[in-house]
């Protein structure tokens, strides 16, 4: 990558910061200096372009921007590679929570998830997936829909593919996973049941 690119990501940087993006927080803290602070105090601060690069210096393996920049005028000419094939691979959905902590402990005791990530101090923003399936966690000041509204037209968050839809339906009954509906013969053939998690977000598992 060249040093003008470099030199945008650094602005970029600066911009997120300016416009109080708490995915900065975990950047900021990088440096050593800012290593305790939360993502609240980390945007309080002033950020110059010069901690931005800073970061980005860091980022790359090297210890200083001016490092950085020597390290560039020293390394070899990439071979430009022929782009990969178009191909969309994963899609997940992303359920709003209003506490992103809660919600991904009650993935992982009540629903047997992995906690990939928490991202934030406090968490905003999480990942939890069991095997092939992951659910991305986000939080939101206030519910996203009408009271009611989820119930009235069974609206359905995430829809998960089970090859053993049955087996996973005994397991969460010993988990005593709170049901919306519970195991049933679909008329298009499958099998499903639905389960709620602390927000309201209903979940479907088929197979």
């Amino acid at each position: 990558m060249s040093l003008e690119n470099f030199k945008k990501q650094a602005k970029l940087l600066v911009r997120w910061h300016r416009e109080r993006n708490y995915s900065l927080g975990g950047r900021i803290r990088q440096l050593s200096r800012y290593e305790d602070l939360t993502d609240t105090e980390a945007l309080a601060l002033p950020f110059p372009l010069n901690e931005a690069q800073e970061i980005i210096a860091l980022e790359q393996g090297y210890n200083s921007w001016a490092e950085l920049k020597q390290g560039l005028k020293k390394a070899p000419k990439t071979i430009r590679r022929a782009p990969a094939a178009l191909k969309l691979t994963k899609a997940m959905p992303v359920l709003y929570v209003s506490d992103v902590r809660a919600a991904a402990d009650f993935y992982r005791d009540k629903l047997g998830f992995t906690i990939d990530f928490l991202h934030g101090q406090p968490a905003f923003y999480a990942s939890v997936s069991r095997d092939e399936a992951c659910i991305h966690l986000r939080f939101v000041h206030q519910p996203m829909y009408v009271a009611g509204l989820r119930e009235k037209e069974q609206v359905i968050a995430a829809f998960l593919s089970v090859a053993n839809v049955k087996g996973l339906f005994a397991e969460y009954q010993t988990r005593k996973v709170p049901f919306v509906h519970r195991l049933k013969k679909e008329p298009w053939g499958q099998s499903s049941f639905i389960v709620s998690d602390p927000d309201g977000n209903a979940l479907c598992f088929a197979g």
